[in-house]
């Protein structure tokens, strides 16, 4: 069974993995293996925690609840060092694209962003910007962004339970697949936590938007990919992370 040594250095290293923190000293330094993804759902946490503190701040200094929230966005945006969104922008124009799956995944390792990557971006960044407006309130934007944060990392759990590696290479196929007990954990903790924080009714609502969220993005990228990638965790992270937010805003 393993020590609280060994799920301490598996945090750590989910957040150097997912985070720009410097965590090496934490045990991090060793490769990331499929072990550790238990832990995602909880740097979903501190990333929203850390996206709700700075849309508390602003609101506390006066700021609108647009500017405040565009604000929230930018230290998430920080802290993760847009990851996630970069995986967003490369699967949309790879995705998108009318070619073979060889040349998709070509795309996929260009740097450079087209007319899908530019397009899923923006409006990634504006239905999350919509929905922390509509929501408002500083404590109930703190909630849903840790809600969110969790249920979107957790999603990405499923992505090598779903799916086989679309290559080789490639920190998606070096991540690996993880145990039935590794996703179930993951899985679980978002769970409690939505639970936790939510209604019934909305947590129910949350984990069924995650869940299609991932599903639906799973299901495009087996067809016209063949498998996944690493940029395939950041899509389905950031596609479940607006489903779940366009959900807690609704009335």
């Amino acid at each position: 069974m393993p020590s609280g040594r060994d799920f301490a250095a598996d945090a750590a290293r989910a957040l150097m993995l997912l985070t720009r923190l410097p965590l090496g000293w934490a045990g991090a330094n060793a490769p990331i293996s499929a072990r550790a993804v238990w832990a995602f759902p909880v740097v979903g946490v501190l990333v929203g925690g850390f996206g709700g503190g700075f849309f508390w701040l602003a609101a506390v200094l006066g700021l609108p609840p647009w500017l405040s929230g565009a604000w929230a966005l930018a230290g998430m945006l920080a802290i993760t060092g847009a990851l996630h969104e970069d995986g967003l922008a490369d699967t949309a124009d790879a995705l998108g694209a009318e070619a073979s799956p060889e040349r998709r995944l070509a795309i996929l390792r260009d740097s450079r962003i087209g007319t899908y990557g530019a397009l899923a971006l923006s409006l990634a960044l504006l239905v999350r910007l919509g929905a922390l407006v509509a929501i408002g309130r500083p404590g109930a934007v703190m909630v849903a962004l840790v809600v969110a944060g969790a249920l979107g990392r957790a999603a990405m759990i499923g992505v090598p339970l779903l799916l086989a590696p679309a290559r080789a290479e490639g920190l998606g196929a070096a991540l690996g697949r993880p145990s039935l007990a590794v996703a179930i954990a993951g899985a679980g903790l978002a769970m409690l936590l939505a639970f936790a924080l939510l209604s019934p009714r909305r947590a129910l609502a949350a984990l069924l938007a995650s869940g299609l969220a991932l599903l639906a993005v799973s299901a495009f990228a087996s067809r016209r990919l063949g498998g996944y990638t690493g940029d395939i965790h950041g899509a389905v992270e950031q596609v479940a992370e607006c489903a779940v937010l366009s959900l807690l805003a609704s009335r």
